[in-house]
């Protein structure tokens, strides 16, 4: 493998030649033909200035006589990686995965790490939105091993990311954890970047809620929403600025374009973060609903649940449809609340699991309401089975609840009596969050 001074002679060399340039002529005025010799022989390393006006003289950058990669290239890679951060704010998942794949499988060739890191964050976040949570998972761990070096803002995404797969497939002990370890750490380190309390606080409310931690969670929401940032028509914007980076790579004003891409991702990654906004808008209606104000409550969940079904997001939807059917069920719309719920069970215990046990819990107060005695108990003990292994004690204890008064109702006092005392075993689960000593990191699934 050739050294850096080598490598920089042979493409000086390399690039006069196609100019039909003599080591003079590319010397003057400011150096000596023989520094010329010198530079493309490989014994010494050109100055910063001294590689500025080489570059200048054989019309490349500084980049491409010291990496070997084409400026242009670059940009043109980052203007992919753009488009594809476009196509996830505002359109398909599908079609950005692959986008992003094309981008992280040419920046990881060209050796272009940021680049690379941001490409394989956005396939974790289609994997998300589409329901992959394996290889969310894969691709947020990933990241964070690209971005070891860089510092916790730049992390906050990955960090973010993975512990939403895991809140997603019902770790939720695992999932606080990481959540409040980035905050805790953000707050004490003086990194206390906005986007990045943003992202970290709004998915942070879910675990919360699931764990009974009813104050941290709306503490968390309204941190997230005086955060948000505040932008006009923020797509309109992010693509003038596509489009005006086109035209200065049309020019060859490789540093403007970039520029112009800059400001195009960073308006792209806020509107990312209407997901997450989605989130407070579900915990607002939470709260109205613990309030008995449900009509206030089902205004905040219907708005969040638009919201992310708008960007295709199905798990996060179906995080907040179990809140919307819950509160349909305690207005007495029994059928729409059934209709919300129902919609649930397709997903399973490794994509869902906490919100399938959700409808399930639902479905079976609707049908105790109704006196369908066993199927409610065919609901409540196939809750149990999904939330078993969440962690999420005070919804397991309130099924045993539910279901030792449906077995004591219909005469089954022993059963019921089994229930209660399971009930009492997960309530006295010590810890309802994670501040403390952190909990290992589940095992993932076999192959």
């Amino acid at each position: 493998m050739e050294d850096q001074e080598t490598g920089i002679g042979r493409r000086v060399q390399r690039l006069r030649k196609q100019l039909g340039m003599t080591q003079r002529q590319l010397a003057e005025p400011s150096y000596t033909p023989a520094y010329i010799s010198i530079v493309e022989s490989g014994r010494v390393r050109p100055s910063e200035a001294a590689l500025r006006f080489l570059a200048g003289r054989l019309n490349t950058s500084v980049e491409e006589l010291t990496t070997g990669r084409p400026a242009r290239l670059a940009t043109e890679l980052r203007l992919a990686l753009t488009d594809a951060q476009r196509e996830l704010a505002t359109g398909s998942a599908v079609d950005a995965a692959g986008a992003f794949e094309r981008v992280a499988a040419d920046t990881e060739r060209l050796g272009l790490g940021p680049e690379q890191a941001e490409a394989v964050l956005g396939l974790g976040d289609c994997a998300l939105e589409t329901g992959d949570l394996d290889r969310a998972l894969e691709h947020f761990e990933e990241a964070e091993r690209l971005l070891a070096d860089a510092p916790l803002p730049r992390r906050a995404r990955a960090v973010r990311g993975r512990a939403v797969a895991h809140l997603l497939t019902g770790e939720l002990r695992y999932a606080c954890y990481l959540l409040e370890s980035a905050i805790e750490e953000l707050s004490t380190s003086g990194l206390a970047d906005p986007e990045a309390l943003v992202l970290l606080y709004a998915a942070v409310i879910g675990p919360y809620i699931d764990m009974g931690a009813h104050a941290r969670a709306a503490h968390a929401a309204e941190l997230a929403l005086s955060l948000a940032p505040r932008v006009s028509d923020p797509a309109l914007v992010a693509g003038m600025h596509r489009q005006v980076a086109r035209t200065f790579l049309a020019e060859g004003r490789i540093a403007d374009a970039d520029a112009s891409l800059a400001k195009a991702q960073a308006i792209y990654r806020q509107l990312r973060l209407g997901t997450d906004l989605a989130h407070c808008h579900w915990m607002r209606g939470y709260v109205h609903a613990q309030g008995g104000e449900l009509a206030l409550a089902e205004a905040e969940l219907r708005t969040a649940r638009d919201m992310l079904r708008a960007r295709r997001a199905e798990l996060f939807t179906a995080q907040v449809e179990v809140e919307l059917a819950d509160v349909l069920r305690r207005m007495g719309r029994y059928d729409q609340a059934a209709e919300v719920a129902g919609t649930l069970l397709r997903l399973d215990a490794r994509h869902g699991a906490v919100h399938a046990g959700g409808a399930h819990r639902l479905l079976g107060l609707i049908a105790e309401e109704r006196g369908e005695t066993e199927s409610a108990e065919e609901h409540y003990v196939k809750a149990l089975a999904l939330l078993e292994r969440s962690g999420a004690s005070g919804d397991l204890a309130d099924l045993c609840r539910l279901l030792g008064d449906l077995l004591r109702r219909s005469g089954r006092v022993e059963a019921a009596m089994d229930a209660y005392r399971t009930g009492l075993g997960y309530r006295a689960t010590p810890g309802t969050t994670t501040l403390g000593p952190p909990p290992a990191a589940p095992p993932r699934p076999e192959e």
